[in-house]
């Protein structure tokens, strides 16, 4: 049965829009959440000498719920092909619901040890399997409901909502700091957002209770058409593994990067790089969020009247130009006397064994390392040149030696140099044109991230949609996307340089852009059989 055939209903439609959206925004609030405390609560459950290790690990731990993700696709998308779209999301939100709330009781390290990492990264992982099954629900949910020339309007909404999230995990973290003093906040306040999910969760399935099935789903059934194997039919011929492949690598994978990088990238940016405290960067990143909100639904309407493709590959040939430029704008705006510094006395390390491993649960093995370890700490940036074998490691600043043996000498001639390392909230007019910036790369992440739901909705049969679309959807975000804010703040711990984790991104959007290229076929105004 084809959707020409469903009966469309304005006031239906809405409902069916403002429900599916308002679940998307409550699901991915539980799951950024955890996220935007990441600088607080990582030191309860991970503790170290060395903040940046603690930091490390529980980014390693938040990549570890996207990890989780395809399997939550395979389990729910199995179930969304076979029982239906409506109840396998109701279940995918309880899931999620619990799990965060769970986070808000669990008792830290310093009250029983090892257990409490381990319990943590236990509810990561069922956070991780929920957010699998949720947005190709709730994508397919709201595309089987709209006519095929507003498809990528209807589902740009969905898009919109992930962003909803996590701005949403802002509001919540920034209103508790009004309430709540920066220590409490610290020692208990950060337990405050995540039991504020349990509201969340009544008024989503309150809401998404009111729902009926989807009509295509409902035609499906009465056909006896729906798949008896899911998995098994979405994967029985090379032409359909080519077609998930190039869903993986160059949708899922492209746009996902783009969306961390404006979102989370841009928070551990601005709070570690740039030295800008915590509320005026959330408040900076939040701010960006708020404006970025309209690109996603603008792209996905027009998509309608121009198809997925083109914007989609705009947008990527856009970020690979822009990316780096946006990044330096924002830390010229948001703390040049720091900028300046690192311009006008960069600081240098020569030796001959530099090795540098952030986890080294024991000290660094060479004194280069040691001095690396130092400068991490401080989150200076630094360039590192090869010296003679054997030789002692040398720090310079602006081309001045410094005793690198000397922790204090070395914090002084950083300060003298200009290197205000102290946290700092910038001016209104800066945080404006950081905000801006933020904007900037909200439009890039909305002209890739809009159209994406009707496309991958369009791309796949009704029988298997479900699962054919959230399996390479949740492999592109959960290791694509989930694993960039540890991969891209190890590659900045490695190489000293806080841009260079950047390269991530432009490398996984490069490879997106030729797979979409030469791989994607235009889907829009196709009909859902």
């Amino acid at each position: 049965m084809a959707t020409a055939d469903v009966a469309f209903d304005a006031k239906r439609d809405r409902l069916v829009i403002f429900a599916s959206t308002l679940g998307t925004v409550f699901e991915w609030y539980d799951f950024f959440v955890y996220g935007t405390l990441a600088n607080i609560v990582a030191g309860h459950f991970f503790p170290s000498d060395n903040p940046a290790v603690s930091f490390l690990i529980f980014l390693a731990s938040f990549g570890v719920g996207f990890g989780m993700r395809p399997l939550g696709a395979l389990l729910f998308g199995v179930l969304g092909d076979k029982l239906g779209r409506k109840y396998t999301f109701l279940v995918t939100i309880a899931m999620m619901g619990v799990a965060t709330a769970l986070v808000g009781v669990l008792p830290t390290y310093e009250a029983i040890g090892v257990t409490a990492p381990v319990l943590l990264v236990f509810l990561r992982i069922l956070q991780g399997l929920a957010l699998g099954g949720e947005y190709g629900g709730a994508a397919i949910y709201v595309a089987e409901h709209a006519p095929n020339h507003r498809r990528g309007f209807y589902t740009s909404f969905i898009q919109a909502g992930v962003i909803g999230g996590f701005l949403l995990s802002l509001i919540v973290v920034l209103t508790s700091n009004i309430f709540i003093s920066t220590e409490d906040f610290a020692e208990w306040g950060w337990r405050v957002p995540f039991l504020f999910s349990l509201i969340l969760l009544a008024i989503s399935l309150w809401v998404r209770l009111k729902l009926k099935e989807s009509p295509v789903f409902m035609a499906m059934k009465e056909a006896g058409e729906v798949a008896a194997n899911p998995l098994k039919e979405s994967f029985d011929s090379w032409a359909k593994v080519r077609r998930v492949l190039v869903a993986l690598f160059g949708i899922a994978a492209g746009l996902t990067v783009i969306w961390y990088t404006a979102q989370f990238q841009a928070l551990y940016f601005i709070q570690s790089a740039l030295r800008i405290e915590d509320t005026p960067a959330r408040l900076i990143v939040g701010g960006g969020a708020v404006f970025s909100l309209f690109w996603f639904v603008l792209f996905g309407w027009l998509s309608d009247k121009v198809g997925r493709k083109k914007p989609i590959l705009i947008g990527y040939a856009l970020t690979m130009l822009l990316l780096f430029p946006l990044f330096h704008w924002m830390a010229a705006a948001g703390n040049p006397g720091l900028a300046e510094a690192m311009e006008r006395a960069p600081v240098v390390v020569t030796g001959s064994d530099c090795r540098y491993d952030p986890f080294a649960s024991k000290g660094q093995e060479t004194p280069c390392g040691r001095v690396l370890d130092t400068l991490s700490k401080k989150g200076v940036a630094y360039t590192k040149v090869e010296g003679a074998p054997g030789a002692a490691p040398a720090v310079t600043i602006g081309g001045k030696p410094v005793d690198a043996s000397d922790a204090a000498a070395l914090e002084a001639a950083l300060a003298d140099a200009g290197y205000k390392l102290e946290k700092m909230t910038p001016p209104i007019g800066a945080m404006v044109k950081m905000v801006l910036c933020i904007v900037g790369i909200g439009f890039l992440s909305g002209m890739t991230y809009g159209p994406v739901a009707a496309l991958l909705v369009e791309l796949f049969p009704a029988r298997v949609r479900y699962t054919s679309m959230s399996v390479p959807y949740h492999i592109g975000t959960g290791y694509f996307g989930g694993f960039l804010p540890f991969i891209s703040q190890y590659i900045v711990a490695r190489t000293g340089d806080p841009f260079a984790g950047l390269w991530y991104t432009i490398a996984v959007v490069a490879l997106a852009f030729v797979v979409t290229l030469f791989g994607l076929p235009e889907t829009s105004g196709k009909e859902l059989e």
